[in-house]
């Protein structure tokens, strides 16, 4: 059982899902919000632009424990600007080891024009070998129907609509109000 529903019991959902193709990067994230088997809000907002609208991002997790690792991804990309391997390293090797940033309870996906990572709590920063990543509860599903459509669809938002489509579809946690965000 992850640390996450131990903490916060009935807490689940979202779907983020990453598409990399032809120049072009997306990321799209669902809106729902569950307590339970209730669905307490639909229109979430867990996809943003950071660094003056250069790099994307989105969220998978706590809220509160997103939008603290936002404010340190924001300052690593100050420190190191146009090196997002970079930052996303050093914020990932200051979650591992801070006390206080060890129990933030989230996941992120973070791109650029060139590169896409995912970012987790245990220190990982895992670039995809495909150009597709996801997260979340949904985010397996997404990531499978993505993986389906690289090879029939040119247009990186299409893949990720019509994944996005397919994993609110599947999974009770994630629902069909998509926030999309594109560079290139």
């Amino acid at each position: 059982m992850p640390d996450t529903e131990r903490k916060f019991p009935g807490w689940r959902g979202t779907t983020i899902l990453s598409v990399r193709k032809n120049g072009k990067v997306v990321l799209a994230g669902d809106g729902q919000v569950s307590i339970g088997d209730t669905v307490v809000k639909a229109t979430a907002r867990k996809v943003r632009p950071l660094s003056s609208g250069k790099v994307i991002t989105g969220f998978a997790g706590a809220t509160a424990d997103a939008f603290a690792l936002f404010e340190r991804l924001e300052t690593k990309l100050e420190q190191y600007p146009d090196q997002l391997a970079r930052a996303c390293v050093e914020l990932a090797k200051d979650w591992r080891t801070d006390r206080y940033m060890r129990r933030l309870e989230a996941m992120l996906i973070v791109a650029d024009r060139k590169e896409t990572f995912t970012l987790t709590g245990a220190g990982d920063v895992l670039e995809p070998e495909d150009g597709v990543a996801a997260i979340g509860s949904g985010g397996n599903y997404a990531l499978s129907a993505a993986r389906a459509l690289l090879d029939y669809e040119e247009d990186a938002e299409v893949i990720a609509r019509k994944a996005m489509k397919i994993a609110s579809e599947i999974c009770v946690y994630s629902n069909g109000n998509l926030t999309v965000e594109t560079l290139g």
